[in-house]
């Protein structure tokens, strides 16, 4: 309830930060509380998170798509993302089982990680826009992007395509491994729903694309940054193709770090 305009409001550094590390400190704080502390009880939470995921889902992507504010477009964006995560939390347990727990929660923890690593890098590139006594707010101030400097437009390409799930990116495996974990857990009509909500989310991700590469310039500000800017976001898009084309490795380090936590 309080993401948009806390996103909107706040200085890009600050929304940067909001938007990164506490996602990460949320999954960790519901598997805490929901797995390691009431996981007999799995099958009471499960309908709640379910519910949750749909809401999360829905109103994300459908209000993402009527913003013109850049930042509160993506603090919907948010939203729809912790859905996704939630369905990774919600399918650990299926018929009374767990078999399958270490597996879904480590896609959630996946899932976790690829947002961190892909808003960073979105609002890396918007902080970039931005300049003295001006913050890049709406979605016109990425038009015209890729005349202005071809690689940032590139890079923010990655990160949209990422947050789509379109492949190569590390976005697209990582909605698979959640969808595939429900599958396994038997609420398929419970990923379908997702599926259809992530094709509508693709639109708004994709409508700053058009921006930057079909339309003219809104102004004529210049980029400025640093080398270590430039650098850090470069290094950034790389890992999340990287990570897109080879994920087996992170995805281990999440499976096992989960199986510890099981176990423990």
């Amino acid at each position: 309830m309080w993401i948009p305009d806390i996103y909107q409001g706040s200085p890009t550094a600050v929304t940067l930060l909001i938007a990164g590390a506490p996602k990460l400190a949320a999954f960790a704080m519901a598997l805490r509380l929901l797995v390691e502390g009431l996981l007999p009880l799995a099958m009471d939470w499960q309908v709640m998170l379910a519910v949750l995921a749909v809401a999360s889902l829905a109103i994300g992507n459908l209000t993402a798509i009527v913003q013109t504010n850049l930042k509160r477009m993506l603090a919907y964006s948010t939203i729809s993302h912790m859905g996704f995560l939630l369905l990774g939390l919600l399918s650990g347990v299926a018929d009374g089982k767990a078999s399958g727990a270490a597996s879904a929660y480590g896609s959630s923890m996946f899932y976790a990680v690829t947002y961190v690593l892909t808003t960073l890098g979105t609002f890396g590139i918007v902080l970039l826009r931005a300049g003295k006594d001006f913050e890049a707010e709406t979605l016109d101030d990425l038009k015209g992007l890729s005349r202005k400097n071809p690689w940032y437009a590139l890079l923010m390409l990655v990160m949209m395509f990422s947050l789509a799930g379109i492949p190569p990116t590390m976005g697209f495996y990582a909605k698979l491994a959640v969808l595939e974990a429900v599958v396994k857990s038997g609420m398929t009509w419970l990923a379908v729903v997702a599926v259809l909500f992530s094709l509508i989310g693709a639109f708004y991700y994709l409508r700053i694309v058009k921006l930057m590469y079909f339309d003219a310039p809104a102004d004529d500000r210049k980029l400025e940054s640093s080398f270590g800017l430039r650098s850090m976001l470069t290094l950034n898009g790389a890992v999340i193709i990287a990570l897109g084309l080879f994920p087996a490795a992170l995805m281990n380090l999440c499976y096992q770090a989960i199986r510890a936590t099981l176990a423990s």
